[in-house]
């Protein structure tokens, strides 16, 4: 009897064991059946660091007033008038009959057929509008005022807009200052459209987080981030070159796009990039958003900026400049020539003069004299302190009008004749084989190019970001940065397969 309650309950607990196994399997799996042990799980990896702040705030707030700019030209056509290339006296229809070209282009213009030829040249000059570019640009008013980029829109006779939601808007050009390559469009379309304000850039410093938006390659509105890297950058693409460098990614399509600060606030607007491989490398330059509210202002105004003009040529002053005038420092600007009928010489400013302030500003710089006058009114009253025979004077002089760039370049003899640009640039150049650039076959001695590394054998591709095929495109490249007032021309060199990009001086003085 004892026996018998012994064995029922020791199989009672062998029962109640076996239950408890399966309930464990149940929960854990059936390896633990098999196993008959249960595992222990480790915590998972988590850190607690500081996080970066997120960008998605502002990209809501700001995107609506981020455009894609698209530009369409008419371009005229070869006329009928049989003076084209392919006929008339000197084309091939004046070829011996049997002769392999000619008989080519009988075959290619429809074998014979003048009403193929004249539907062939009809659709070549049809003057439908063709697209010529494509950038970025955002809205500064809710009435449909906008910013872009000069090159962006030069040379377009249609402009077209497209909103972050995909809506497409005409728009027409208000006005363009090629000097800092800006311009400004307007939609009116009756609504009222996200717009975006300037920041002060004087608080803005190197290691500040930036947000650019735009249209790179034309894929539509992308977001790219990244810091100030430097400021008052000189690239030589201009006059009144001031660039705040940053390290977000720009590329392609994103001319004429802003450049935020974290604040929802336009720091500068994007224009152009220093790049080896032709796409981003992170090395990117904005127009500061104070020149651009002054510019933008004049052209929603006027359509045109009014600068003051002094009427000087100016160049730096460097260690052995400074050491023999009985400067202390290597700061100012040394006048080299005066223009006859500029407010400058009517003054009393000579040649040898250096300008060391205008109105108590200091002048570093040839390029920071520029920037100081051209920011003046036309018109106004100025006192120049000059550093004149070992010591200082100071001239007050009343500021004209900044002639046109037509003007300017005639007056100033600093647009280079066809005859001689590539002379004046100190090259030779001949055409590439493949058609892609043009060769140097000569670097004069001592000159620009040879300063700067230029050597023959290597191809120059691009004039101002204009692709180039022969001496006649390089020479008008030249001489459209010297009519825009530019005083370099950033030059894209191949060389070993292998792109740089090189400032070479358009005037001297």
């Amino acid at each position: 009897m004892n026996l018998q309650s012994n064995s029922s309950s020791g199989t009672r607990k062998r029962l109640l064991a076996a239950a408890a196994s399966v309930a464990v399997a149940g929960a854990i799996g059936l390896g633990a059946v098999t196993s008959g042990t249960v595992p222990v799980f480790a915590d998972p990896v988590r850190v607690d660091a500081p996080q970066v702040p997120s960008f998605s705030d502002v990209v809501e707030q700001v995107s609506p007033a981020v455009v894609s700019v698209r530009v369409k030209a008419k371009f005229e056509g070869a006329s009928d008038d049989g003076s084209g290339f392919f006929s008339g006296p000197q084309g091939f229809d004046s070829l011996p009959d049997g002769h392999p070209l000619k008989r080519f282009f009988r075959e290619f213009r429809g074998d014979g057929d003048r009403d193929g030829e004249r539907r062939f040249r009809r659709d070549r000059r049809d003057g439908s509008p063709r697209p010529v570019s494509q950038g970025s640009g955002f809205f500064i008013s809710e009435d449909g005022y906008l910013v872009t980029n000069n090159h962006v829109v030069e040379g377009g006779t249609e402009f077209t807009v497209v909103t972050n939601d995909g809506k497409e808007l005409d728009a027409k050009l208000i006005g363009t200052d090629p000097r800092t390559d800006l311009a400004v469009l307007k939609v009116d379309d009756g609504n009222k459209h996200t717009y975006v304000d300037f920041a002060d850039d004087a608080k803005v410093r190197v290691g500040d987080w930036v947000v650019a938006v735009g249209n790179p390659f034309g894929l539509g509105g992308t977001v790219t981030a990244g810091i100030v890297s430097a400021r008052g950058r000189d690239i030589g693409a201009g006059p009144y070159d001031d660039f705040i460098q940053i390290d977000a990614a720009v590329n392609r399509g994103n001319s004429g796009g802003p450049a935020f600060n974290l604040n929802g606030e336009v720091v500068g607007v994007n224009t152009a990039i220093f790049s080896p491989s032709g796409g981003n490398v992170g090395i990117a330059f904005a127009i500061p958003a104070s020149t651009v509210r002054e510019v933008v202002g004049d052209l929603m105004r006027d359509g045109t900026v009014q600068r003051g003009w002094l009427g000087v040529h100016i160049q730096p002053v460097n260690k052995d400049i400074a050491e023999s005038l009985g400067l202390k420092s290597e700061k100012g600007a040394l006048v080299s020539q005066t223009e006859d009928d500029g407010p400058g010489k009517k003054a009393g400013i000579a040649a040898g003069d250096v300008i060391t302030s205008v109105d108590g500003k200091e002048v570093a710089s040839p390029r920071e004299l520029a920037r100081i006058i051209g920011a003046i009114q036309p018109g106004k009253s100025v006192e120049v302190t000059l550093w004149r025979d070992g010591k200082s004077e100071t001239v007050k002089v009343d500021l004209g009008t900044l002639p046109g760039s037509d003007k300017q370049a005639k007056a100033e003899q600093t647009a280079p004749q066809d005859a001689n640009a590539l002379e004046d640039l100190g090259l030779t150049v001949t055409r590439a084989e493949d058609g892609k650039g043009v060769v140097v076959t000569d670097v004069e001695p001592g000159s620009d190019a040879a300063d700067r590394g230029i050597q023959p054998g290597d191809v120059i591709v691009a004039v101002n970001s204009r692709d180039v095929s022969n001496s006649d495109e390089v020479t008008a490249a030249v001489a459209d940065a010297a009519k825009s007032g530019r005083k370099a021309v950033l030059v894209q060199i191949m060389r070993d397969d292998t792109s740089r990009f090189v400032a070479l001086p358009v005037a001297k003085g």
